[in-house]
């Protein structure tokens, strides 16, 4: 395998990669906001869907499902997962559906690659034109100014193609409009290794900033992040759960 190829193609791997999240709980969660704050409907679609997982869980819950993603391996296999389901390649920051959603998801802190503010504002109103009145438009976020730059998470994974971990961690410089996601994967058989690292441009923002953002087009609710409970962000911690119905 050429050393940039793990990552060069990322779809292959992005399913061990994310192996530690429960796409069932988050899936669970959204379903419940989507009853207590939504229109109650079921058409579904999930931004930056990746590989389908939570596209799944929803049509399995009785959603019309679907999802949009900029990487069409990350499509094939989300077509594979999920045959009944629609999917689109699509930037989310400009698309279009043929029909409105009742529910706009987001998952895994995907909003961030928007990229920049001006992307960022074109995402929230490409969500806004998509919606059916009284949708919900909801996703997760981390606030720039509670970013700890030494803090990283990992996990790992066992394939076929060996031991893999998987670490990231979120790098906030201090001021301006963008972020780093940094990742590092490390592959390891037979007691040989090797080791990619990669960093991905994220749009920063403060909560506040955010909520500004989203104002123009929503009442917005602002929640722990926590799939097992409902209770209002705590304003301090640095993630939280953004639940947005359109007006």
């Amino acid at each position: 395998m050429p050393g940039d190829a793990l990552y060069t193609d990322l779809s292959g791997y992005y399913d061990l990669m994310c192996a530690d999240i429960d796409y069932r709980a988050q899936s669970h969660c959204v379903h419940r906001l989507q009853q207590l704050f939504g229109n109650g409907g079921t058409r579904h679609l999930d931004l930056a869907c990746g590989t389908g997982p939570h596209v799944r869980h929803f049509i399995d819950t009785g959603y019309t499902s679907g999802g949009l993603d900029i990487n069409q391996p990350m499509l094939d296999r989300a077509a594979a997962r999920c045959p009944e389901a629609q999917f689109s390649l699509q930037d989310m920051c400009g698309f279009a559906v043929e029909q409105p959603a009742d529910l706009i998801t987001c998952f895994l802190y995907s909003i961030h690659y928007s990229a920049e503010l001006q992307r960022l504002q074109a995402c929230i109103a490409s969500v806004h034109a998509a919606l059916a009145p009284g949708g919900l438009f909801c996703f997760n976020a981390v606030d720039k100014r509670r970013i700890d730059n030494a803090s990283f998470v990992s996990h790992t994974a066992r394939h076929t193609d060996g031991l893999f971990t998987f670490s990231s961690g979120w790098h906030y410089p201090g001021e301006g409009e963008q972020q780093l996601l940094r990742l590092r994967i490390e592959k390891t058989i037979s007691n040989e290794s090797q080791v990619w690292h990669d960093e991905h441009r994220m749009v920063a923002v403060s909560f506040a900033e955010l909520s500004e953002l989203l104002e123009r087009y929503f009442e917005v609710h602002v929640l722990e992040h926590d799939y097992e409970k409902i209770v209002p962000w705590d304003q301090a911690s640095g993630n939280a759960i953004f639940v947005c119905v359109k007006i």
